[in-house]
């Protein structure tokens, strides 16, 4: 079942020879698996520069987007603790910094994971299960985030909660996109033989 899902970097392999779909198409298949199909599309459209229908290369990009966003947001704990004067807020705040630093680490452990020389294998079962583990990791450490500044009833949690909306969407699309791989080669015709 997962051999659907290993397929090698050569990009000569990696033609469509089934029919053949244009890259746009090839995201809205792809962001079809996903809860935020809006940002998805948009997010990715807006920074793929390959003409060819590369699944594997989306879900890349979807990560890459995804720990951009992260990035923008991981310094705004520090931000909110200038702010507070509330010991209570200003330890939450500085458990979400911690959090998000590790959210981070865990994107970037992901898009880490997909480099490879050629001739190996890009998605191979234990990279998807691992890919699969980080992502879910990365969001966990921000809805933990989001349930201390509650815990600690912090007047920050909804600022907190705003600023990382969307890359919380970002996250769920990547995770999306990776749990469906097998379905989604398939539909695009890269399913390996």
């Amino acid at each position: 079942m997962i051999g659907a899902l290993i397929h090698e970097s050569n990009t000569e392999s990696s033609e469509i020879q089934s029919r053949s779909i244009t890259s746009a198409e090839s995201i809205r298949i792809i962001c079809n698996v996903t809860k935020y199909f809006d940002s998805c599309f948009s997010s990715i459209s807006s920074i793929n520069s390959c003409s060819r229908p590369d699944p594997e290369l989306i879900f890349k990009l979807s990560l890459q987007v995804a720990t951009n966003e992260l990035s923008k947001r991981s310094s705004f704990p520090k931000s909110l603790i200038s702010r507070s004067n509330e010991p209570r807020s200003v330890s939450a705040l500085q458990d979400c910094q911690i959090l998000l630093d590790q959210s981070l680490s865990q994107l970037c452990r992901s898009i880490s994971s997909m480099e490879v020389r050629h001739g190996e294998k890009i998605m191979t079962e234990s990279k998807v299960n691992d890919m699969k583990t980080w992502i879910s990791a990365a969001m966990t450490d921000q809805e933990t985030c989001l349930d201390g500044l509650e815990e600690m009833q912090s007047a920050f949690k909804d600022e907190m909660k705003t600023a990382m909306e969307k890359s919380r969407e970002l996250m769920s699309n990547s995770l999306a996109i990776i749990a469906n791989m097998e379905m989604i080669l398939n539909k695009v015709g890269m399913r390996t033989p």
